[in-house]
């Protein structure tokens, strides 16, 4: 499940014909969660005394950090855009501070960044003095001479690297945070329901039938797009891997949802409004998308025949929540699989899945669940020496960053072994 962010937050109502809020239709399902699973939980029970544990079954701990995440993820909406609304520029009152702060710190890093180069620089080494044959040292002159002196030695110079390297290692964060924060609000500030109503394009689709099928399609279609980017970008990763971390498949792993939606760039389902979609029927939409998800999520059902050329069904959520390497990043799909076969995501359940990160993070404590790639990648950024690295740690595939890291130990360990293969001085960066 995608959780209803940014752009797709319940619109709140801007007076015009159709903009009403609807009651959310996830909040008056939640009998119906804990009934349904109640009833899968004894009938797993009753399976695993017959046939053995599957990682279907419930547990405690991995049952409770779900429902506290699902809770988590009804508070953060109400909560998150009061607090983050004196930071949104062009809007709060220190919306400007943030972008200037961001600005600032990207230009301190920058310079750091430089510094650091220059002092890490082969060329920059002072040659040793060329030694006679009794043993007496010949002074340099020249050039080069006069431009070694004012360095100072290597110890110094060891010094303003590692300082050079802290500014950086801090400042890169800063800008990285501030700017993310100015980024996303001013992104959710603009694409509001509301606000994109107010710009339609086309006129008012009304509410009949038609309309809420519309709403119903285009929200689909719309969701396969913002899923997938969920799992091609780390930031948006960041915010959805809370619905991936957990390792076992059933009911309550629909409710593990993520608490940082604000912190995203989604396309923004308060687009369909352009289109004469009442912010209404956008919330209506939103709804229904997300009941359907719901029952998704378990190893109750296998498969269901012709259906699944059409819906996404058990079978193919499945694959989604699958750690197996074939499975990674398929089936992006909602309520219809046709968007994964149409866009090549597509992948069938073959073997036995097996669920949760490729890297799993061994624990059940909500507020670890809910920050911990936030925490690795900004430990990358702070690693990183150039903003090309930092932002790829950033924008691209949470993949690209395994492989990349691992790249840099390697290098990291190799210069260990061998030692330094220039007399330049090497300034230490983290892996």
């Amino acid at each position: 499940m995608v959780p209803g962010a940014s752009g797709a937050s319940p619109p709140a109502g801007a007076g015009a014909v159709g903009t009403e809020r609807g009651r959310d239709l996830t909040v008056i399902a939640v009998p119906f969660y804990f009934a349904t699973m109640a009833g899968e939980y004894f009938w797993l029970r009753r399976r695993a005394a017959r046939q053995g544990p599957t990682a279907g079954d419930y547990e405690r701990r991995d049952t409770l950090a779900s429902l506290a995440m699902g809770v988590g993820s009804l508070v953060a909406p109400l909560v998150g855009p009061k607090l983050l609304k004196p930071f949104t520029p062009g809007r709060g009152r220190y919306g400007k501070a943030v972008v200037v702060g961001a600005l600032g710190a990207a230009a301190v890093t920058t310079v750091a960044d430089a510094v650091t180069r220059r002092i890490a620089d082969p060329e920059l080494e002072v040659a040793p003095e060329p030694v006679t044959a009794n043993g007496t040292s010949v002074p340099a002159s020249g050039p080069r001479a006069a431009q070694d002196t004012p360095r100072g030695s290597r110890a110094d110079r060891r010094r303003a690297a590692h300082i050079a390297r802290r500014v950086s290692s801090v400042g890169g964060v800063a800008a990285v945070v501030a700017g993310g924060v100015a980024l996303t609000t001013t992104w959710a500030s603009r694409t509001t329901p509301e606000r994109l109503w107010r710009r339609r394009i086309l006129p008012d689709l009304g509410a009949g039938a038609l309309a809420v099928a519309a709403a119903v399609a285009a929200w689909d279609f719309l969701y396969y797009w913002d899923h997938r980017f969920m799992h091609t970008s780390r930031y948006m990763w960041a915010i959805h891997v809370v619905h991936h971390s957990s390792e076992h498949y059933n009911l309550s792993t629909a409710l593990r949802q993520p608490v940082a939606e604000a912190f995203g760039t989604f396309v923004p389902f308060g687009s369909l409004c352009l289109f004469g979609i009442r912010p209404g029927l956008v919330e209506t939409a939103r709804g229904i998308n997300l009941l359907y998800q719901y029952w998704i999520h378990t190893e109750t059902v296998r498969a269901l025949g012709p259906a699944e050329e059409v819906l996404n069904t058990p079978s193919h959520h499945r694959v989604h929540h699958g750690s197996n390497r074939q499975y990674l990043d398929r089936n992006h799909g909602s309520i219809l699989i046709v968007w994964d076969r149409l866009f090549g995501t597509f992948e069938p359940e073959g073997e036995r899945v097996v669920y949760g990160l490729t890297k799993n993070i061994n624990t059940f404590q909500p507020a670890r669940i809910a920050t911990h790639e936030y925490a690795s990648m900004l430990r990358d950024v702070a690693a990183s020496t150039s903003w090309n690295e930092r932002l790829s740690y950033i924008v691209r595939g949470p993949g690209w960053a395994n492989a990349h890291r691992a790249e840099r130990a390697e290098a990291a360990a190799a210069r260990s072994l061998s030692g330094p293969k220039s007399p330049g001085l090497e300034i230490p960066v983290r892996a």
